[in-house]
């Protein structure tokens, strides 16, 4: 997550994702097991959030830093004893530290992936992974549909109903590849995913500044959301489920380098 502070920028409160977004990190297995962290190695976790999988990763006895823009995770997560850093996806600082880059459900919010890429390969070490995962081509495709017809009945700032980079695996591959890393793997994955606290929580969690644009309005703006979206995302009980797809990535620095 960048430290861009602008008009309309995600702001992160670790509380409130707590109680909507647990399943991020909840559904991290996969990766994790793409990762397969090693006893004694360094390990970055490029947006690291509230720490949970930072603190997940230190307990297989690896050493591990956590970065991300928001203040209120960093805090979070030093809470849990992790070693987290306030900085900037798109510009990171490090020089060959890490035999490993990971990331959870972070580089889609980096919308500079070029200049993030280019900060995974300098901090990585000759031979060194990076593995991730985060939002790919189609995610939540029907939730941005319903904001962007909310928004253009309202006359709002359409931008803020996508703020998001989800490139397909052959636009990420020549990303990768054209900044000297070697793909091992990479995929797609569809994975429809149950909101604990409804879509009005997923909204207010990760799209609030779309909504705050309407002001007193606001509330009925979710309202409209949800209405759009009733028909494709909830089930006859009441549950809600995002149509998440994933993009999943392994890629390694050459041991050249």
């Amino acid at each position: 997550m960048t430290a861009a502070s602008v008009a309309g920028a995600q702001t992160w409160s670790a509380a409130s994702y707590d109680k909507n977004a647990r399943f991020v990190s909840d559904l991290a297995g996969d990766v994790l097991g793409w990762l397969d962290a090693q006893p004694r190695e360094r390990i970055l976790d490029l947006g690291c959030g509230d720490g949970v999988l930072t603190e997940h990763l230190a307990k297989n006895d690896a050493s591990v830093v956590g970065v991300d823009s928001s203040e209120d995770f960093v805090a979070a997560a030093r809470a849990r004893g992790v070693d987290a850093r306030i900085g900037d996806g798109e510009a990171l600082a490090f020089d060959a530290e890490f035999d490993a880059v990971f990331s959870n459900a972070a580089l889609h919010w980096m919308t500079k992936p070029e200049a993030v890429i280019d900060g995974v390969f300098r901090a990585l070490k000759p031979g060194g992974r990076f593995v991730a995962e985060f939002g790919g081509h189609g995610n939540v495709a029907a939730i941005v549909t319903a904001l962007r017809a909310v928004g253009q009945a309202r006359g709002g700032d359409l931008r803020l109903a996508n703020p998001w980079f989800f490139p397909t695996p052959a636009e990420y591959r020549t990303m990768l590849e054209a900044r000297g890393l070697a793909v091992e793997r990479i995929g797609l994955y569809p994975r429809p995913t149950p909101l604990p606290t409804g879509m009005a929580g997923w909204l207010s969690t990760f799209r609030a500044p779309f909504f705050d644009q309407f002001g007193k309005d606001r509330e009925a703006a979710v309202s409209e959301v949800e209405a759009l979206l009733g028909a494709s995302l909830r089930d006859r009980s009441g549950n809600w489920t995002a149509d998440y797809v994933r993009i999943r990535v392994h890629a390694s620095k050459p041991a050249a380098a």
